[in-house]
């Protein structure tokens, strides 16, 4: 393989990228060009440095894009670290973008590569937010082995995930009776009522607007406030700007009396709801605005095919209430 590392984002090779993703052994939207580029704009919404330096390495075969490794490398107490682009907050899933039939090749070269002249020198090599089921792990751990370098594994997060029947009622019949029950009359009670309604962002001209009241909406909780500096509203703003432009945008309300009680901010890709965040508006309680919302979102979702509703990293025990089940997230960490 013949490899080049980039320092800044290579803008001629959207559509390769794009395409190799499609094909690799982990195909997320936290990978696509076009995401990653928005995350590197403002580091993360904040979570690093300006001073980090771009490392994208890239691998050609034959002529073809055949591997990428989206790296960056951050210096910290006179230690420098080569991370994923997307590390770590932000970004639930996260990988190398390689076909299953060329990782091993691709990793191995790919740290022959990463110990030459050609790159900053680096103490680690760090991958957040690995699934738990990618082959990446044990490519790396053989290739490590090999060199006498040190690898280890951590598990940071689950990530639970509900499969789709295709039916609603059938998957309403999977759950616990208590909750088949409670989502049944809270969406009874909602439909019942002239002042409820809920809705999916479609039309561009509202975005901004849209996109302001759902910001306004997470800020209503403390902790999410705090997360929200002005960094990340814009690298949140920039996210959804994206997305909606890449067809993947699935920005939903439900708004009693005409205001926003709700909002869930959820992507739509690869035939699965991938749920990113999310906000409630408590004077609205007695109508359980998010419940009530999350639950016709489910409904959307089956009814329109999609396979699974993914709800990402965090282990928050309404996940488990609409049926998800546990995977794990992890942590690969290379030294040499």
């Amino acid at each position: 393989m013949e490899f080049t590392q980039y320092n800044t984002f290579p803008e001629h090779l959207e559509s390769a990228w794009n395409e190799l993703l499609n094909q690799s052994i982990t195909n997320v939207l936290f990978l696509r060009f076009g995401f990653l580029k928005t995350w590197w704009q403002t580091r993360g919404g904040g979570e690093w440095p300006q001073t980090a330096q771009l490392c994208i390495v890239t691998a050609e075969k034959e002529g073809k894009l055949a591997g990428i490794a989206p790296l960056f490398l951050n210096q910290d107490y006179q230690k420098s670290t080569l991370y994923l682009l997307g590390s770590k907050e932000i970004c639930d899933y996260l990988d190398i973008i390689v076909r299953p039939s060329e990782l091993d090749q691709f990793t191995d070269e790919l740290l022959n590569y990463l110990t030459s002249n050609a790159t900053p020198d680096w103490n680690e090599l760090i991958f957040f937010n690995l699934m738990d089921n990618t082959p990446t792990l044990q490519s790396l751990a053989q290739n490590c082995q090999s060199r006498g370098w040190a690898f280890q594994t951590e598990c940071t997060k689950q990530s639970p995930l509900v499969r789709l029947p295709g039916d609603w009622e059938t998957y309403l019949s999977s759950l616990d009776k208590k909750q088949r029950h409670e989502i049944r009359r809270k969406m009874r009670r909602a439909s019942e009522s002239d002042v409820v309604s809920w809705h999916i962002v479609e039309d561009k001209d509202t975005l901004e607007a849209e996109m302001d009241d759902f910001l306004n909406l997470m800020a209503l909780d403390r902790q999410k406030a705090q997360f929200l500096s002005t960094p990340m509203r814009e690298q949140m703003r920039e996210c959804m700007r994206w997305a909606f432009d890449d067809r993947c945008l699935q920005l939903s309300f439900m708004e009693i009396n005409g205001l926003k009680a709700a909002g869930y901010f959820c992507f739509d890709y690869l035939n699965r709801i991938w749920v990113y965040n999310s906000g409630y508006d408590l004077r609205f309680s007695e109508y359980s605005p998010g419940w009530v919302l999350l639950s016709h979102l489910l409904q959307w979702a089956t009814e329109k095919g999609r396979e699974a509703f993914d709800f990402m990293r965090g282990n928050e025990d309404y996940k488990y209430r609409f049926g998800a089940q546990d995977r794990m997230v992890l942590c690969a960490i290379v030294k040499r």
